[in-house]
């Protein structure tokens, strides 16, 4: 059964169950020596995805102020030129750049930041309004967050945002947001078949916040394209050695994600998806409120991920196959030496 719209929590905003995340278009840039993007990418081509994406029903673009020290936002903002009113445009702010040496250089938490980064996002972008503005320091207090959700509440009577969330793994932070937070409606955090976030999906079910799902295909190794030996390029974040890196280690893929990526490939690919697609439509039968954002630079990449929307949730003998195996993957490891490879509760990223 086909998948195709979801609404944006209690916003009311309508999306497509599919968004494209825009980190990758970013291009290259750092925090001294360490790698944030992915590497060189074609503007042309990443305007043509964007456009791809539309054309297929793709109208959610996740991005952030900071990818590619704002390259990013200029990027979506060219691609949608003319089209911008099919798109709902969700941008982030909270980090701090320097854009001629394309430098991370801090962070900014200050409600002043907050109105300077919506005023540079909106000329970036080339729109008179953010659809979905996020918080994108998910470890922040607070009682400081909800000083600057007030500050959007100004924004969105402005008509300068639509709507606001946060983008955190911390479970604390997203019931913050359901709480307090007038016009806060969606939490970005990571799911995705590799790691469950039932608390997290608990949250969103209890406020209406939607569930805009990072890292659904697990940085690509939900798609099938990576195995033991293969190495990332050093100008590729996933070839970086970050702390707060997982699924990928000094550049290579860790092991103990590949065993589990072997696990459920039979079971997601069993009605003749891709692995990708598998994986996508694990989300949409975990849950209703599930709107992956898959990382996207290119129109092959753009046609596959989408093409799983016609498909939609995983049938429910294929979902609990999945769980199935991921329950047998669990037990052998903690009965064995990988059981500190298997984080229970697991340990999500922090960055970017």
């Amino acid at each position: 059964m086909a998948v195709t719209t979801r609404t944006l929590g209690r916003s009311g905003i309508g999306v497509s169950a599919l968004g494209m995340g825009c980190w990758a278009i970013g291009g290259p840039w750092a925090e001294g020596t360490q790698p944030l993007g992915w590497g060189a990418v074609d503007d042309a081509e990443s305007i043509r995805a964007v456009r791809r994406a539309l054309d297929l029903g793709v109208t959610l673009f996740d991005t952030a102020d900071t990818y590619g020290a704002g390259h990013g936002e200029q990027v979506l903002g060219r691609a949608l030129a003319g089209r911008r009113d099919e798109a709902v445009i969700a941008t982030k702010w909270g980090y701090t750049f320097d854009p001629p040496t394309r430098q991370a250089t801090g962070q900014d938490a200050s409600p002043a930041h907050l109105r300077r980064a919506v005023v540079d996002s909106l000329r970036r972008l080339g729109t008179d309004r953010i659809d979905l503005y996020q918080l994108h320091l998910g470890d922040l207090p607070v009682p400081r967050a909800q000083a600057l959700f007030a500050a959007c509440d100004d924004l969105v009577a402005e008509g300068l945002i639509r709507a606001y969330g946060w983008s955190t793994d911390r479970v604390d932070r997203a019931d913050a947001l359901g709480q307090g937070a007038r016009l806060g409606t969606a939490v970005q955090h990571d799911l995705s078949v590799l790691r469950d976030t039932p608390d997290m999906l608990a949250v969103c079910d209890k406020y209406d916040l939607a569930s805009i799902n990072r890292g659904p295909l697990g940085m690509g190794l939900l798609t099938g394209k990576y195995a033991a030996g293969s190495t990332l390029p050093r100008d590729d974040v996933r070839g970086a050695t970050a702390t707060w890196l997982e699924w990928f280690r000094s550049g290579r893929p860790a092991p103990e994600w590949l065993r589990r990526v072997g696990a459920v490939r039979a079971a997601l690919t069993a009605d003749g998806r891709t692995l990708a697609q598998g994986a996508l439509g694990w989300l949409w039968a975990r849950s209703d409120r599930a709107i992956p954002i898959p990382g996207c630079r290119t129109v092959a990449q753009v046609e596959e991920n989408a093409a799983a929307m016609a498909l939609g949730p995983l049938a429910p003998d294929h979902f609990a196959e999945v769980e199935r195996q991921l329950a047998a993957l669990r037990s052998a490891a903690l009965r064995s030496a990988d059981r500190p490879y298997w984080p229970m509760p697991p340990t999500p990223p922090t960055r970017p």
